[in-house]
């Protein structure tokens, strides 16, 4: 046990006293909420940032020319030309596009817009919709329909609160921020199991290339050298993301004091998802975060041992790492929209898998507890069998040189005797 613990405080040591270690902690906080600050400066100011479009309009029907209300970044002019001497203007100006409106103007695709680059969406999506409004009015007025009296009816719309009922009361079921910290858990935890399994492979094969490890075999168990790398690196993980949690917070609450102002921005976004319950959440991410670390990360140090280089693990990378990249994105497409479905459920049940969907499905609430304990049980069953299973071809293959295996030869060295 005490050469275990040795080991890991190797592997812990070497890499929290990298400058690169220190430096990430404090980069990627500020990178978040720089991030953050710049996409939502982007998007208030989006239309800003584009050039004022000049849209001429040949109207063979004559419903629309009149009719078109210019906006901050469009502006709308009839023309009197043709259609080819108008193309003709195109070659001279990048903000000016051409709008041709046959008098069949219903026919599909009769309408069209000419410019010399493509047009944006922006530009031809606020031509259909005030089109569509114009149409509408008109065919309105035809039949002798009030288009006031009907877009009074129209304001009348219908709105609703999702609540949820506890045994607390009834609160707000904030469903946006519940998606938000799902979809946000689920990508943490991919990207965490990628990063750190293969800062564990890289070890591996960096000590198995260099001959050192048949230093280290000589005085450790193989078993023991794989436990303790991968607990220290996993340690390292925890103390990088505690870091990055801590310093989040505190460096978007001061944001957001400064740009917006207490109650708004960052800091009623902060209010808003408070009322989601993190202690469990936070609880529930360490646990699957720490097992499936473990459970992919003894997998991760089976291949680095199988391997003398980086460039020979893709033929074992794919295999291992598929049941995580298809549960990924099925989280950021559809488990979120159904988080309690047999797909949902499964897939949060079954170990190789269940970090990521689990993760979607508890910010939403209702994981029915047998769910919650059966999932655990399972991940603890699941890396205590991966740790085995990595273990037995971790204790060959770390000293095979040479040689490239295949999954036929890592099932020979599993069943090796001692």
């Amino acid at each position: 046990m005490n050469k275990v613990l040795l080991i890991i405080q190797r592997e812990y040591v070497t890499r929290v006293r990298k400058k690169a270690f220190i430096i990430m902690i404090f980069v990627v906080p500020g990178l978040i909420i720089g991030m953050s600050a710049v996409i939502g400066m982007v998007a208030k100011n989006s239309q800003e940032l584009q050039d004022q479009q000049i849209v001429d309009i040949i109207d063979e029907s004559h419903n629309f020319e009149t009719k078109l209300t210019d906006g901050k970044n469009i502006k709308f002019k009839p023309s009197a030309q043709t259609l080819a001497q108008e193309k003709a203007s195109l070659k001279d100006n990048e903000n000016l596009s051409v709008l041709y409106i046959p008098a069949d103007y219903l026919e599909k695709n009769n309408i069209q817009i000419f410019s010399k680059k493509k047009p944006s969406m922006m530009l031809t999506s606020e031509i259909e919709n005030q089109m569509n409004t114009i149409a509408a009015t008109k065919s309105m007025i035809e039949h002798n329909i009030d288009p006031a009296l009907l877009k009074t009816i129209n304001s009348n719309k219908v709105t609703i609160s999702a609540k949820e009922v506890t045994d607390a009361g009834t609160k707000d079921a904030n469903v946006g921020a519940s998606m938000g910290v799902g979809i946000a858990c689920a990508i943490i935890i991919y990207m965490s199991l990628f990063i750190y399994g293969a800062q564990v492979m890289r070890g591996v094969i960096e000590e198995k290339t260099s001959r050192i490890i048949e230093v280290i075999i000589s005085s450790v168990k193989p078993f023991q050298l794989m436990l303790g790398k991968i607990i220290g690196v996993g340690l390292v993980g925890l103390t990088q993301f505690g870091a990055w949690i801590v310093l989040s917070i505190v460096a978007t609450k001061i944001a957001g004091h400064t740009l917006s102002g207490p109650g708004t921005g960052m800091v009623g976004f902060l209010s808003t998802i408070a009322t989601i319950p993190f202690g469990y959440i936070l609880g529930c991410f360490l646990f699957y975060f720490i097992t499936g670390y473990l459970l992919y990360s003894a997998l991760f140090a089976a291949v680095g041992s199988a391997v003398d280089s980086e460039t020979e693990t893709q033929q074992f990378m794919f295999p291992i790492t598929l049941p995580l990249l298809f549960t990924y994105l099925l989280s950021v497409s559809v488990l979120f929209q159904a988080p309690d479905s047999t797909l949902a459920v499964w897939l949060s049940i079954i170990p190789f898998t269940a970090p990521i969907a689990m993760m979607v499905r508890i910010p939403f609430g209702g994981v029915p507890d047998w769910q919650l304990g059966l999932s655990m049980a399972l991940m603890v069953a699941g890396f205590l069998f991966t740790t085995y299973v990595a273990a037995r071809i971790y204790r060959v293959g770390v000293l095979m040189y040479g040689k490239k295996a295949s999954f036929k030869e890592l099932s020979k060295w599993f069943f090796y005797k001692e």
